[in-house]
């Protein structure tokens, strides 16, 4: 035995998930590699599903051995797996730092639609959303975002046993706020859209938010993809109660941002969520409100039923209160659609997401211990 402190310094390998095209490209030049290498190696990872440095035969055995010691492909770990009645499947997936994420795959008809997460938590606290009752821990890095769309393309493949292309859709619409965590999030889209990697149309991907309105602004100068605002309340009165964000940003300025989102194309619309909660929003006055706000902006607007999750006081309204509203809509010249719940079941439907989250607001406490002072 010595007596000398000897200090053992590990220096981690660079993820090669969470690089996009550009990233990839001054990574192998400062190798003093070809950038070339970038898309050979993008291939392999998004097309090929290939993880394993040794396996891509196009890049020399040096090359393989240096990227083999220097780098990795780390995606999450999945530690459920559920399939709802209705097709819709659900994965929870471990992240560094004991959390998990939530991610849903939704098949249809006509496509197949990827709901994915952008934070672990979320830092808004919308009051009819599950996510945000489990507080925040962190962002979502970019290979966590994209790692999410890969995980789906691998095991979709397996469980439809075929190589076309299951994922037609990705939706930002799962755990988190997609543009407070705007960098990871941007990049991971450009990665969907890149031909080298998942090869989504910008019409084939879309960012749903709460209204942060100086980032919409600032996504249509970089990532123009499709847009989904959670509106939720056609006054700022009520939304201020549902949205709290609203009273940073409230409607006025939102639909402002919107209008300038789609300025540059006729065809363009931004889809208006909006949850229908019995006795809250979803009144006659409520309807007329919301058609004369969409009066301003090129806007279809999807209804959504709400889905329950414990701890929660709000009830769906019912098919008829949503049928009457969508007709006032409808009659006022508003494109208007009632989304059908799917993946309830296996709490997988819109606003159920929770995942498991190590609360750093200590946000979920709070609602803990405001629910025991309220029981009698």
């Amino acid at each position: 035995m010595n007596d000398f402190n000897v200090e053992v310094v590990t220096t981690a390998k660079t993820n090669l998930m969470g690089l996009d095209r550009v990233a990839m490209e001054a990574f192998f030049v400062a190798m003093g590699e070809k950038a070339f290498r970038a898309t050979q190696v993008l291939k392999w990872i998004h097309h090929e599903g290939v993880t394993d440095f040794s396996l891509m035969t196009n890049l020399s055995k040096t090359l393989r051995s240096t990227l083999a010691e220097t780098c990795e492909v780390s995606l999450p770990d999945v530690v459920s797996d559920e399939l709802s009645q209705d097709g819709t499947r659900k994965w929870l997936l471990s992240v560094p730092g004991k959390s998990a994420i939530e991610m849903v795959f939704i098949p249809e008809d006509t496509r197949g639609t990827l709901c994915v997460s952008s934070q672990v938590g979320c830092t808004l606290n919308c009051s009819f959303c599950a996510t945000g009752k489990q507080g925040y821990n962190r962002d979502l890095t970019t290979a966590e975002i994209i790692g999410q769309v890969w995980l789906a393309k691998q095991m979709l493949a397996e469980q439809y046993d075929t190589d076309d292309r299951i994922v037609s859709n990705v939706v930002m619409m799962g755990m988190g706020e997609p543009l407070m965590n705007f960098e990871n999030v941007v990049t991971a889209m450009q990665m969907m859209q890149d031909d080298f990697c998942f090869g989504l149309s910008k019409r084939r991907v879309t960012l749903s938010t709460a209204g942060v309105v100086p980032k919409i602004d600032l996504l249509k100068e970089v990532c123009p993809v499709s847009l989904a605002v959670s509106l939720h309340a056609p006054n700022d009165e009520l939304r201020n109660t549902l949205v709290p964000l609203n009273k940073k940003y409230p409607i006025k300025e939102l639909l402002e941002a919107c209008n300038r989102y789609v300025s540059d194309s006729a065809r363009s619309r931004i889809t208006f969520e909006y949850v229908m909660l019995n006795g809250i929003n979803d009144e006659l006055e409520h309807a007329q409100q919301l058609a004369d706000l969409m009066k301003t902006v090129p806007a279809k607007v999807n209804l959504i039923p709400f889905n329950s999750f414990d701890g929660i006081d709000y009830v769906r309204s019912s098919n008829s209160r949503i049928n009457r509203f969508r007709d006032v809509l409808h009659d006022n010249g508003v494109i208007v659609t009632v989304r059908r719940t799917r993946g309830d079941d296996i709490d997988a439907a819109c606003g159920q997401l929770a995942g498991d989250v190590m609360d750093r607001t200590r946000r979920s406490e709070k609602i803990r211990q405001k629910r025991a002072e309220t029981t009698p």
